[in-house]
């Protein structure tokens, strides 16, 4: 498999059929810890305007994902390695539901399913978690609301605490 980067921890390959093996993930893992995002994706979709978006994400443990609700469309992981929480907000910042996530033999559920706008984030509580994504396409930004709330991914300091924060609640 042929992957080439298209934007900072973005990979993408021109390939009509994608198949990944592990050592596409070791890939992903080792580029997830040296991304300054702590995450890495392979975008199996050929372009932002597809109607389907399939990738394949890993994040390292101290990732942060602000949190965000898609206006008119789903999301789904399919857990593939590792463990996380699902914490679902509602519009003032509380957390109303925690969602333990892992691998088929976790004894977690490993599948997970989105599709009101709700806000959302996901906290990684092994070293890597990876999975697979489905969303609607095509990419809108613009379709990605988020809360004031919760730090921006810039403010790295705030990130953390923040993700500290939720650990805590998790407990």
């Amino acid at each position: 498999m042929n992957l080439r980067q298209t934007s900072p921890g973005v990979f993408v390959t021109d390939e009509s059929i994608v198949c990944l093996s592990g050592d596409v993930i070791a890939f992903l893992k080792k580029e997830a810890l040296a991304s300054p995002r702590k995450r890495v994706r392979v975008c199996a979709h050929k372009s932002k305007d597809d109607q389907v978006h399939e990738m394949i994400i890993a994040l390292a443990k101290d990732s942060y994902v602000r949190p965000h609700g898609h206006l008119a469309k789903s999301e789904s992981f399919h857990v593939m390695e590792g463990l996380a929480q699902i914490a679902l907000f509602d519009d003032q910042g509380e957390i109303t539901h925690f969602i333990p996530l892992g691998d088929i033999h976790s004894g977690r559920s490993f599948y997970y399913r989105i599709a009101d706008p709700r806000y959302h984030t996901v906290i990684v509580e092994s070293d890597f978690l990876v999975f697979h994504e489905t969303t609607g396409g095509p990419f809108s930004p613009e379709q990605t609301r988020y809360p004031d709330w919760a730090p921006t991914e810039d403010r790295a300091d705030e990130a953390r605490q923040y993700i500290a924060k939720l650990r805590e609640r998790i407990r």
